[in-house]
């Protein structure tokens, strides 16, 4: 296996990446010029550049990445907009610092979002665009919520929308191939329930909402329904598809290609879909089959679903704004999905605690660098049974850089490891089995007395939730507090929410459900916790230009006891991995707190310990052993 050293060669290094970024920049503001070529012969005065597919998806695959190409700027969050005479980005504070280095030396300014002395991006199109102007945008990757805002918006300076458009498209010479993986079927042993039972279940909730027909757009509720995955995003195992359902019918939009029928795999997929009566069309006519639907009732979750699927839908039709069904149905896995997911989360115990293994037994023995620890733990878990690919981009971030939230290591960017500080990784793996995520902080050597108040914080407050017991009808809104407590108290937080639903085989982020304090709408995470639902445990501390640190498992809601108050329930440990005790500092634990770290660790030695080697067995014994103040 490869791992990559980061080399650097004093003025060489320097030269050869000044010149690279001055000739990156120049494109960047050559292709705006493109850009403005094309708005002025079309009578367009600002253009718009999300970042996103035809399906609002979180991450989305090389073909999409139009903001990329235009901007330069890689994050994965962001939107772009080109007038006449101005250029700027607007992105969120995770990106700050990666935006202003990516935008340096084009004309693009960075607009810092939930910053006062900074527009928002509706303030700035209201300002800039004239009267009688007119926005554009390609309607099939700008998302309903965002259109009809900013045609409502900017209605009183009579701007009209031109969404038919993909001009960057037009300007991308090289622009990649849309993705076509093949398409794969999920046998129901890992699934669990049948298509033809999800279907019935959908219709049944179509019907309480007097909905005709279902109409939709999300990739991993699509991959869900019919019991089949893809490859066409990276790390998110989902192909590009639409479905429309009848209480009588169900079509699936999807690239024909993806299904290969001369394949063992193309034919359980067209014998799945046959069994459950499911009729396959063209990905490219749903557009069309959608405008030509008259006097129909069409549930349609429109946040969820871009400006142009909404702008197809006749006005003859009434839409029916509420959650998708299948949204709800897949974050409460089934009796299967669950004992499948405990399964994924023994095969990834196994590989990360080998991970800490290695990494201990190695460190200051030869160079390493983030990336070594990025691919080793992908090399440790590829050993396991059903493994798939990762969950998302592995983060290992040393010292400083674990302050940053998204940092993720490259070839290009890297840190050297040396035997001192933290490292933090947090990494996961897709499985037949199910969808893992952890997050572990390690100590390579000696540490400062605050790097180990703050890791003890931070481990103490995750391993909370073991003990938690709430009834039924809680919200994440109303559990979080248990976990950050420790934090508030001593005037500390950390700026994410402190876990996110996660699906299986599936996202790593799933809604609706989520434990965080404050709503945030877009999240979409604020259901109230259902068992067979899981979230992700993980609060953090981080210290710009210092150190962070972030310990996370992933945990299942489970019923306890019932009686007259109602049903109460708690969270199960899906996560079996060491918690590096050398970082603990138990000055900063309670009884209780060290009780739970106990019990977890007892428990973890019990699981992992049957799939380690003697010398293995014997080092997990000593760091998963009791302690005490």
């Amino acid at each position: 296996m490869f791992y990559a050293e980061c080399i650097d060669i004093p003025g060489v290094h320097i030269f050869q990446k000044n010149r690279m970024k001055e000739e990156i920049m120049n494109q960047t503001n050559v292709k705006i010029g493109q850009l403005r070529d094309r708005m002025k012969e079309l009578g367009i005065d600002a253009y718009l550049v999300p970042t996103a597919d035809f399906h609002e998806s979180e991450y989305v695959g090389e073909f999409f990445k139009c903001r990329h190409f235009l901007t330069g700027f890689n994050g994965t969050a962001g939107t772009a907009v080109i007038t006449m005479d101005k250029a700027g980005l607007w992105t969120d504070g995770r990106y700050f610092v990666q935006a202003e280095e990516q935008l340096s030396g084009s004309e693009i300014k960075l607009y810092r979002m939930g910053e006062p002395e900074f527009p928002t991006l509706d303030e700035f199109l209201e300002e800039e665009l004239p009267v009688d102007g007119c926005l554009g945008f390609d309607g099939r990757v700008v998302n309903s919520e965002l259109g009809y805002g900013l045609q409502n918006l900017l209605q009183e300076k009579n701007v009209t929308i031109n969404c038919s458009k993909d001009l960057v498209g037009e300007i991308w010479t090289s622009r990649p191939a849309m993705s076509c993986e093949p398409i794969w079927s999920l046998d129901v042993k890992y699934a669990g329930k049948s298509t033809v039972e999800k279907l019935s279940d959908l219709r049944d909730a179509m019907k309480k909402n007097k909905a005709q027909i279902h109409l939709m757009t999300a990739l991993d509720e699509i991959a869900w329904l019919f019991n089949l995955r893809g490859n066409d995003i990276v790390n998110n195992p989902v192909f590009l598809s639409y479905a429309l359902i009848t209480q009588d019918e169900a079509y699936l939009y999807v690239q024909k290609e993806a299904i290969k029928e001369d394949t063992k795999m193309g034919k359980e997929v067209c014998a799945a879909l046959a069994e459950a009566k499911i009729q396959v069309k063209e990905y490219a006519e749903f557009l069309q089959d959608v405008a030509a639907l008259k006097n129909e009732k069409i549930l349609l979750e429109c946040k969820k679903a871009s400006f142009a699927v909404c702008e197809s839908i006749d006005a003859s039709c009434r839409i029916i704004d509420e959650m998708n069904p299948c949204a709800t149905m897949k974050a409460v896995k089934n009796a299967t999905e669950i004992e499948n997911m405990r399964k994924a989360h023994l095969k990834d115990g196994i590989a990360v605690t080998k991970f800490m293994y290695w990494l201990k037994h190695t460190i200051g023995t030869c160079d390493m660098t983030e990336m070594t620890a990025a691919h080793k733990i992908e090399e440790l878990r590829a050993e396991q049974g059903n493994y798939i690919e990762p969950s998302f981009v592995t983060i290992a971030a040393y010292k400083e850089n674990a302050a940053m939230c998204h940092y993720h290591p490259s070839d290009e960017v890297c840190k050297k490891l040396k035997p001192e500080g933290l490292l933090l990784v947090d990494s996961g793996g897709q499985y037949l089995e199910g969808t893992t995520d952890i997050t572990r902080t390690y100590a390579l050597g000696p540490l400062t007395e605050k790097e180990k108040e703050y890791y003890t914080i931070v481990a103490a407050a995750m391993l909370k939730v073991s003990t938690m017991k709430f009834l039924h009808g809680c919200r994440g809104i109303n559990l979080d507090y248990t976990i950050r407590e420790a934090f508030w108290k001593r005037g500390l937080d950390f700026a994410h929410g402190t876990g996110h639903g996660v699906g299986y085989l599936s996202n790593v982020h799933e809604r609706p459900n989520g434990l965080r304090w404050k709503v945030v709408p877009e999240r979409q995470d604020s259901a109230v916790i259902e068992p067979g639902m899981i979230c992700s445990d993980e609060p953090g501390l981080y210290f710009a230009g210092d150190f962070g640190t972030r310990t996370e498992n992933l945990i299942l809601c489970v019923e306890d006891e019932k009686n007259e108050y109602g049903q109460f329930l708690k969270f199960e440990f899906l996560t079996k991995a060491p918690i590096d005790l050398e970082a603990l500092d138990t000055r900063f634990m309670d009884d209780a707190d060290i009780e739970r770290l106990n019990t977890y660790h007892k428990d973890v030695y019990e699981t992992i310990s049957p799939y380690m080697n003697d010398e293995e067995k014997e080092w997990l014994k000593h760091v998963t052993r009791e302690i005490s103040r």
